[in-house]
C-alpha cells in the first residue's frame, strides 16, 4: 500500500475549484429565471372546451380512470321550417385527477376533435393531494401555454383541405336538401363545423348532421317510453304497440320484424 499523504483530499479539492472558479455560471436562478421547456413536454394536459363532444373517448382510453365527465342532453329548435329538432350534449364537468395521472398521453391521443392538448406548464404544485383535481375552467386557461403547430417543413405537400379549389361549394339548389343521417359520426352539428373549419375547411361545405331525438317537446306522446322510431324491415306500430305495454326494446324490435315478414308474405300470397 502506498502511502497517504495527509491534506491530499483537501488539495484536490481546492484544484476542482480554482478550475472552475473562473467559468461563467450555468445555474438557472428559478424561479427568478424560467426554464425554456421543448413545445412537446408532457406539463399539463389542456382543454379547449368548444371542440369536446361527449363523446368519451378520452376517458375510456384512460389507464387511470383519472378523467371525470359529466353531461346532459339539450333540445335544440329546428333551424329550418318543417324540420325535427334535435338533441346534442352539453358538457358540465371535465375533470382530471393528477395525483392519479401518469402522463401517458393516451386521452391526447384518441380525442378525435382535437380538444385536449399537451401544455409544457408545470406550475401547478400544491400541499394537498386533493387540490390536484382540477375542472375544465383550470383546464381551460391552461390552453394559453399550448405551443403553435409546427410550420411545414421544406418540400412538404400543403394539406388538401387547403389547397384552393380541391373542395367546391355547394349550389344552391342542394343547400336546401335535407342531409341524409350517416351511420356513424358525431351527433353534434357544432361539433362537425368546428371539426371542418380546424382543418382549413369553409364551415358551409359540411353538411347538417340531423339525428332523431328521443322526446320532441310540443309532440303528443304515444305511449310511456316509447320513442319514435323508423327502421326499414320493420312493423312501427306494431313495434310501438309493445313499447306501451312495457317489452324490452330488443324483444318488440324482433316482434315488430316478424310482423313485418307475414305482411309481406300475405301480400305475395304466399
Amino acid at each position: 500500500m502506498g502511502l497517504r499523504v495527509p491534506g491530499s483530499g483537501l488539495l484536490k479539492g481546492l484544484g476542482v475549484t480554482l478550475r472552475t472558479f473562473l467559468r461563467p455560471s450555468v445555474t438557472q436562478e428559478y424561479p427568478d429565471e424560467k426554464p425554456s421547456l421543448p413545445a412537446r413536454s408532457r406539463g399539463v394536459i389542456a382543454l379547449k372546451e368548444e371542440n369536446c363532444t361527449v363523446c368519451m373517448a378520452c376517458a375510456r382510453a384512460c389507464p387511470d380512470w383519472c378523467i371525470y365527465i359529466e353531461s346532459h342532453k339539450e333540445v335544440v329548435p329546428p333551424k329550418e321550417p318543417g324540420a325535427r329538432p334535435r338533441t346534442r350534449n352539453v358538457l358540465d364537468r371535465f375533470a382530471i385527477d393528477f395525483a392519479l395521472c401518469m402522463y401517458c398521453g393516451l386521452c391526447v391521443e384518441a380525442c378525435p376533435f382535437d380538444a385536449l392538448f399537451w401544455a409544457p406548464y408545470f406550475e401547478y404544485s400544491t400541499y394537498e393531494v386533493k387540490q390536484l383535481l382540477h375542472e375544465k375552467e383550470t383546464l381551460g386557461r391552461w390552453m394559453a401555454y399550448v405551443p403553435p403547430p409546427d410550420p411545414l417543413e421544406d418540400g412538404a405537400e400543403q394539406p388538401k383541405e387547403l389547397e384552393a379549389g380541391a373542395r367546391p361549394a355547394r349550389s344552391p339548389a342542394r343547400t336546401e336538401e335535407p342531409a341524409r343521417r350517416g351511420p356513424s359520426g358525431p351527433t353534434d352539428e357544432a361539433g362537425v363545423r368546428e371539426a371542418a373549419s380546424g382543418a382549413g375547411r369553409a364551415p358551409e361545405a359540411v353538411p347538417p348532421v340531423r339525428t332523431v331525438p328521443e322526446e320532441a317537446p310540443g309532440e303528443p306522446k304515444a305511449a310511456e317510453g316509447a320513442r319514435e322510431h323508423r327502421e326499414v324491415g320493420m312493423d312501427e306500430e306494431v313495434y310501438q304497440a309493445e313499447i306501451a305495454k312495457g317489452t324490452p326494446e330488443r324483444v318488440a324490435r324482433a316482434k315488430a320484424k316478424s310482423a313485418w315478414m307475414r305482411k309481406q308474405k300475405e301480400g305475395r300470397g304466399e
